[in-house]
């Protein structure tokens, strides 16, 4: 059996925030690029908290079978919730969406390549 990868992404909208904690996001902003994003394990905030107050975790799990994605979404909203309220932020709208790649159709290059045995 191999393993399987899930991206997760949980989204939201910051709610309540007063002038130092968007002050300290916005010193951060550099560190949470929407530009710089990635699917990690510790999972990666992303904002523009100049522009709107929408946030992205993203988070990479791994399970054994195909309905293991469910926990490990719920996993990942509980991680985002709990880096959330140990700084205070308030937050709203939280919603997540998870893909297992196991399920993602190839790319036309990426075909070619297991065909040629290289993938």
């Amino acid at each position: 059996m191999s393993t399987r990868i899930f991206r997760i992404t949980v989204r939201g909208v910051f709610d309540g925030l007063d002038a130092d904690q968007r002050a300290e996001l916005l010193a951060r902003a550099a560190d949470h690029d929407v530009l710089r994003s990635a699917f990690t394990r510790e999972g990666h905030l992303a904002y523009d908290i100049a522009a709107r107050d929408a946030f992205t975790f993203r988070f990479e799990e791994s399970g054994d079978a195909e309905e293991d994605i469910v926990p490990a979404t719920a996993r990942a909203e509980a991680a985002a919730e709990a880096w959330l309220s140990e700084r205070g932020y308030g937050y709203k709208n939280l919603r997540s969406q998870a893909t297992d790649l196991a399920q993602t159709p190839l790319a036309k290059r990426q075909r070619r390549a297991v065909a040629r045995g290289e993938g």
